[in-house]
């Protein structure tokens, strides 16, 4: 019974967060104040041992993991470009408001990713490292809706919102499938999908 353990990070904050405009897979680096929740999720996750860290090209992933790195004596194993957030096609960089809510349609925007192909994108990603570091801890930095939508479609559960840089636990096991124990940093009741 092999148990894949991994910390599921989103990254640090934007200004483009602080502003409440859609990120999705356009590239927005991180501000201060996410450089510092970087440096603070380092400390949460230095507890632990972990064997490898992945990112997301996207600099404010990468620069997330390898602040997090770092602060773990750690280096980044690589980038994964298939835990890309969603794209939100023509709605990136909108805020809410009537030219959002012209562009949205049932599952998503006119033009963009659907949500149902962003979960299945993220849990393929995630099962395939699952398999690549079977049986090890790994620390992966990702993004916010993407990290929703797949640990989501993952538990069989809808979960809320992923907050910037906060610890997700999640364990992976070849036969019982994926067990969530920490979402936002807070403990969670099991549950389980295959």
């Amino acid at each position: 019974m092999t148990l894949t353990t991994f910390a599921l990070v989103r990254h640090g904050q934007t200004d483009w967060n602080a502003e409440r405009r859609l990120q999705g897979s356009t590239d927005i680096p991180l501000n201060d104040v996410g450089r510092g929740q970087a440096r603070d999720a380092a400390a949460v996750l230095s507890p632990y041992e972990w064997d490898a860290v992945v990112s997301s090209p996207l600099s404010r992933a990468a620069e997330t993991a390898d602040l997090i790195a770092e602060g773990l004596g750690l280096t980044v194993s690589r980038r994964v470009p298939e835990l890309t957030e969603r794209s939100f096609g023509p709605a990136e960089g909108m805020q809410a408001g009537p030219e959002l809510d012209a562009l949205r349609i049932p599952g998503g925007f006119k033009g963009a990713e659907s949500e149902d192909e962003a979960a299945s994108r993220g849990l393929a990603a995630l099962e395939a490292l699952a398999e690549e570091f079977s049986g090890q801890r790994l620390l992966v930095v990702t993004h916010g809706t993407l990290l929703r939508v797949s640990l989501s479609r993952a538990i069989g559960e809808t979960l809320p919102s992923v907050d910037n840089a906060a610890l997700n636990l999640a364990h992976h096991h070849a036969v019982d499938g994926w067990q969530l124990e920490y979402f936002n940093g807070e403990p969670v009741l099991a549950a389980t999908a295959n």
